[in-house]
């Protein structure tokens, strides 16, 4: 007879439901032990870890059987070691049901009812019950798949106890785990400790000094979910104010966070006790990354920062630096919100809606209009400095400001203007009349409408559209940029609480395209 149990898996960051099978057959020459269904190396060296586990926890593991052990789908490439503990009960099972040598010593009472259970985790050699990633993917697939009670390690309780609906039980070792199937009613189902109102200190914006105009883009683009992308000379302030921009977000919701920490789990880097991330990310690569550091991918398809920026910041800082090839692939990204990532193995597609904000220095030496240094790039090597941001990727900020250096007069001076908390309320207010005036449909704030959502919900007079015009031919911007300035304007207005346009918000929006016009002019 043989004994199934149910486990679950990941593919990409989406889990889906594994049935583990194990039939067990008694054999005169030495036993084996086969695993099929598509493992990878961590599985199939399952079958070491599973038989000393067994042994050590004193249960029954004969020499003279054949064990096969079906993942199911078998046509899914199974990875990571979190089949061990469904494998180790569903053998024993096989073994008590079916092993006629039984010894009286070992003979143990076998659980009826398996439908009920999701079982993950990985075993050490003594029995103890390892965390495993991406747990919250494959505790939502467990719930979806009707499973009711979900067991894991302690590490990961918190973490699958987010799932609303799945009964959590953790167990510490193999001999728990026998017993938890057993009786489950006996031991209540984990209860996660309320969430801690301790929330991570974050740079604040009012030990920012000077910078008004860098601060409102800040603000603006943080209103909006816009790319910002800033210029100026070293030490003027460009990494102190992207630093500073997670504390003006607006908090995530619920399905945001969700899917934030499902992403975070996948990779292994959601906090230990954490079920739900409650800060938005903010990704800071150095400039050597690879591609597919950046974009995602590898032989077993992990996200990269783009997608762990999903729902909140990627940082550029030192942005022509980057190789030209790594920043071209951000173009389709930063479009679709999507990215799909193909190999032989098959296709995996991640989400990837973030802010991006990069920053830069004017030429190479980084001095190019600042009046205490003295410029000495050539023209030619500051138009090849400029070239490496491609015009199609510059496009796609929706602003682009230069950041003066700071008057050494002022830094004796306290700095003055808000803080995080009073700029993060505004924010959180504009975000708030998005969500209510795109209800219903896909988009979640400006920075993402469609071009036909505009012309519904950023009108523009006669007038304005003279303004607009003019502006994009004395310019030279494209028709991307076009769209871009009517976002921006939208999010202007939302920030003063007005659903109407008005002809100050669509001057403030063209201005934040001003110096682009100047960067294409000197490359």
């Amino acid at each position: 007879m043989i004994t199934r149990l149910h486990s679950a898996a990941v593919n990409g960051i989406t889990g889906y439901e594994v049935q583990v099978e194990v039939n067990v057959q008694k054999v005169e020459e030495v036993g084996r032990f086969t695993v099929v269904g598509l493992p990878d190396a961590a599985v199939r060296e399952s079958v070491q870890r599973v038989t000393a586990a067994l042994q050590n926890s004193h249960f029954f593991c004969p020499g003279q059987i054949a064990v096969t052990v079906n993942l199911a789908p078998a046509d899914v490439k199974k990875q990571g070691p979190g089949f061990d503990l469904p494998i180790a009960l569903g053998l024993e099972m096989a073994i008590q049901n079916n092993y006629s040598g039984l010894p009286e010593a070992f003979r143990r009472r076998v659980p009826e009812e398996n439908e009920a259970w999701c079982i993950v985790g990985e075993l050490a050699l003594d029995g103890t019950v390892r965390g495993v990633r991406g747990i919250l993917p494959q505790a939502i697939a467990a719930r979806q798949a009707g499973r009711r009670r979900m067991m894991v390690s302690p590490e990961n309780a918190a973490e699958a106890a987010v799932v609303e609906g799945l009964q959590v039980y953790p167990v510490a070792n193999l001999q728990e785990a026998w017993q938890m199937m057993l009786e489950p009613e006996t031991c209540p189902p984990y209860v996660p400790a309320p969430a801690s109102d301790c929330a991570e200190e974050l740079p604040d914006f009012d030990e920012v000094k000077g910078q008004p105009y860098a601060r409102r883009a800040m603000e603006i683009a943080a209103a909006g979910g816009h790319n910002l992308l800033m210029s100026g000379s070293p030490g003027s302030g460009k990494s102190m104010l992207a630093a500073r921009l997670p504390g003006i977000l607006p908090p995530m919701t619920h399905e945001e966070a969700l899917e934030v920490s499902k992403i975070h789990s996948v990779c292994g880097m959601l906090p230990m006790g954490r079920g739900l991330l409650t800060q938005r990310p903010f990704r800071s690569p150095h400039h050597t990354i690879s591609d597919v550091g950046l974009m995602g991918g590898g032989s077993s398809i992990t996200p990269g920062e783009i997608t762990l920026a999903h729902h909140g910041v990627l940082f550029l800082d030192e942005f022509p630096e980057f190789s030209r090839r790594t920043l071209e692939t951000l173009r389709q990204p930063l479009e679709s919100g999507r990215i799909t990532i193909s190999r032989a193995s098959g296709s995996v597609d991640f989400p990837c809606e973030f802010m991006l904000v990069a920053a830069m220095n004017p030429c190479p030496c980084g001095y190019l209009g600042d009046r205490r240094h003295t410029c000495r790039c050539k023209p030619a090597d500051i138009a090849r400095y400029r070239k490496k941001i491609s015009g199609p990727l510059l496009d796609r900020f929706d602003m682009v400001i230069e950041v003066p250096p700071v008057d050494p007069a002022g830094l004796l001076h306290k700095p003055d203007g808000e803080s995080s908390a009073a700029i993060r309320q505004r924010v959180t207010a504009a975000r708030m009349m998005q969500q209510k005036r795109y209800v219903g449909t896909a988009t979640a704030c400006n920075a993402r409408l469609s071009g036909k959502q505009l012309r519904r919900y950023c009108p523009l007079t006669d007038s304005q559209q003279k303004l607009l015009l003019a502006a994009v031919e004395q310019f030279g911007l494209s028709a991307r940029a076009f769209d871009r300035i009517l976002r921006v304007t939208r999010t202007i207005a939302d920030l003063s609480g007005r659903e109407n346009v008005e002809d100050a918000d669509l001057l403030e929006a063209i201005q934040f395209r001003q110096y682009e016009a100047q960067m294409r002019a000197v490359s």
